[in-house]
């Protein structure tokens, strides 16, 4: 990218607009960031970064780098314009402490210094700021650096120069997340790195340097391909039955790119994006994508008669997404979201953008190549026959009313409310731990579901083939929402869907292997934020008639550090280095405890921690389930290798 310097002249105070002061972000910082885990504490880092994708998509920044450094600060450096730090003509101040210490103060307020800017809060550096124990800036413009330090979001000096840039621009920020706020202030390289690649495959023209000098990793993303890289990464494990196809347009004002391929897969896998945010609900642009792609495919099939006219089979559009990986990102200047998450698109123009763009594009990729299009459409030829087996095993399933509502399956022991948003399932592993979770429980909204063994792996299993399988027959039956393309969230009979297993190897496969299945058939849940896992202590601590549950093993040590000051013995241990008078009890199974252990450890909503399963990045948890479960051995072997550090296995 060339970019002219003297482009920031444009780009001054003037353009920072400021709509809200600074309130209360500290008090309440769930509601600007989501929360205050390691979610939240990523979110920040995520913040500062959009501004400067916000500079690449105004056409003037080509490069980020994001370190975190080795006191556990993180510094996010682009080649930007700088923001601007003249005085600022309302708050008569500099325009970069307006912009530093005022909610929702920004260029991207401002249609001339940016038509479109990411960010799914859009809530500014500020909030980022704010969570900080500290922040530095440097700004490089107008041949000169200024600089500002803040604490807790106070400014500690004025904007001030303290040097010469010569040609250089940009902005480098530098925090230090704030202790008193967060749960864990550890930085994740991978979750980093999986926002980053992100990023680099939706913005092919900047490159992004992430480094770690905590871990000593480091990657630099750079995709020149784009969305066509995004999708052969996405479908790295799968087989492809042709190259990807690759469609760009402008419609209403709206740039659309996509790119797509069919693999000899089951499942689809269509990713959706508004300036680079993820819309995981879907919304027009999605809905466009699907109808051009269903009309156009069978069009171009009855007219070229690759579909016969008495065929008894009707293609859907079910049939024409099965085996496919798309990538759909739209460019829109002011965007309206909705949906439980605030993640669905409602502009009703972006749908009708996408649908002609598509349309049009398609046609004449088909026309030109005959061969792919051959394979394409033979491909839905054999979703739509398994479809139609697949309906002939639910109706004949249905007879059998092991999917009917009015006949939910006998081991379930279900809660006496009837209000979804009040009521809970615990899918548990075995039937020993399932008996002890129907006796501790609160029978008014806490429903039981004991598994017996593992359920089948559906990453490479057909629908039918699914619908055969016991355990997951009385999963779909006891949620009774439907299962795939029939499903619907708004049918669920509970509002969390809890997942409570072993802490051993046999455990965590069971988790997996529910986790893909509501992954692939029961997406909608895990978007709107209703799977959850339970978790179980692994320990019991005693001392005296003291008991202490211990969830990890740093929680294990906090509590013997504390059991060994108490009492003039306590520092004699035992040979295992236990403090005496103390036992330590290691659960391997829920099995182990009794009723009244499990409902004050795991299932009280008062005291139980439970982790919400989220799509943070559903690139990243498609290319997980895919290669954990799916058939390729090398790929799953490697990210075994690569991860293996952080696995807790009990063997």
């Amino acid at each position: 990218m060339t970019k002219d310097v003297t482009q920031t002249n444009n780009y001054t105070a003037v353009n920072i607009n400021v709509l809200k002061g600074l309130e209360a972000v500290r008090k309440r910082p769930a509601m600007y960031i989501g929360d205050i885990t390691s979610r939240g504490l990523h979110h920040l880092v995520n913040e500062v970064v959009d501004n400067s994708i916000d500079e690449a998509l105004a056409g003037y920044n080509d490069r980020i780098i994001v370190i975190v450094n080795k006191d556990n600060s993180v510094t996010v450096e682009d080649r930007g314009r700088g923001i601007p730090v003249d005085m600022h003509p309302e708050e008569k101040r500099s325009a970069l402490e307006v912009v530093m210490t005022v909610l929702h103060a920004g260029g991207k307020f401002d249609k001339d210094s940016y038509k479109v800017s990411g960010g799914l809060h859009g809530v500014g550096v500020s909030v980022v700021n704010a969570l900080s124990e500290w922040l530095k800036v440097e700004v490089y413009r107008d041949g000169k650096i200024y600089f500002q330090e803040y604490k807790r979001g106070v400014p500690q000096t004025k904007v001030k120069e303290i040097g010469n840039a010569k040609n250089k621009t940009g902005t480098k920020i530098t925090f230090m997340p704030d202790k008193e706020i967060f749960k864990t202030t550890k930085f994740k390289f991978e979750t980093l790195a999986e926002r980053m690649r992100e990023l680099a495959y939706l913005n092919k023209e900047v490159m992004i340097k992430l480094r770690d000098e905590i871990e000593d990793e480091e990657e630099t993303y750079h995709y020149k391909g784009g969305l066509i890289e995004f999708v052969k990464y996405l479908d790295e494990t799968r087989s492809p039955l042709h190259k990807p196809v690759y469609i760009e347009g402008e419609k209403e004002n709206t740039p659309v790119e996509i790119a797509f391929e069919y693999s000899d897969e089951y499942a689809d896998n269509i990713l959706s994006y508004v300036n680079n945010i993820n819309t995981h609900e879907g919304g027009t642009h999605l809905s466009g994508f699907k109808t051009a792609l269903t009309r156009t495919l069978n069009n171009y099939a009855y007219k070229n008669k690759l579909i016969k006219e008495n065929s008894k089979i009707t293609l859907t559009g079910d049939d024409f997404r099965e085996g496919l990986t798309a990538v759909i990102s739209v460019k829109v200047m002011e965007p309206q979201f909705e949906g439980q998450t605030k993640t669905k698109l409602g502009n009703s123009e972006v749908k009708s953008a996408v649908e002609m763009i598509l349309g049009e594009k398609l046609s004449e990729f088909l026309e030109e190549h005959p061969a792919i299009a051959k394979k394409i459409i033979e491909k839905c030829s054999r979703a739509a026959e398994a479809r139609e087996a697949a309906r002939k095993a639910r109706d004949l399933v249905r007879r059998k009313n092991a999917l009917d509502s009015m006949h939910l399956p006998g081991k379930l022991a279900d809660c006496s409310i009837n209000d979804p948003e009040h009521c809970e399932i615990y899918i548990v592993e075995g039937d020993s731990a399932g008996g002890s979770a129907k006796q501790g429980r609160d029978r008014r909204f806490q429903a039981i579901l004991p598994l017996k063994g593992k359920i089948l792996n559906v990453e490479k299993a057909k629908i039918n083939k699914i619908l055969e399988n016991n355990e997951i027959k009385a999963i779909v039956a006891a949620i009774g929402a439907g299962i795939g393309y029939d499903f619907s969230s708004e049918k669920s009979r509970y509002g969390k869907i809890i997942i409570m297993t072993d802490a051993d190897v046999d455990g965590s496969h069971i988790r997996t292997l529910l986790l893909t299945f509501f992954y692939r058939h029961m997406k909608e849940l895990i978007a709107e934020g209703k799977v959850y896992i339970a978790q179980p202590p692994l320990y019991k601590i005693k001392k005296g008639k003291e008991e202490i549950y211990a969830y990890d093993d740093d929680e294990r040590e906090k509590v013997l550090k504390r059991f060994k000051g108490n009492g003039k013995n306590d520092d004699e241990v035992s040979e295992d280095g236990t403090p005496r008078g103390v036992s330590i009890s290691r659960y391997k199974g829920l099995g182990e405890m009794n009723p009244e252990q499990l409902w004050e450890t795991t299932m009280n909503p008062e005291t139980r921690t439970v982790l919400q399963v989220n799509l943070e990045s559903a690139a990243a948890a498609d290319k997980i389930f895919e290669t954990l479960m799916g058939d390729a051995v090398e790929p799953r072997r490697e990210f075994i290798e690569k991860h293996a550090k952080y696995a807790n296995l009990d063997i």
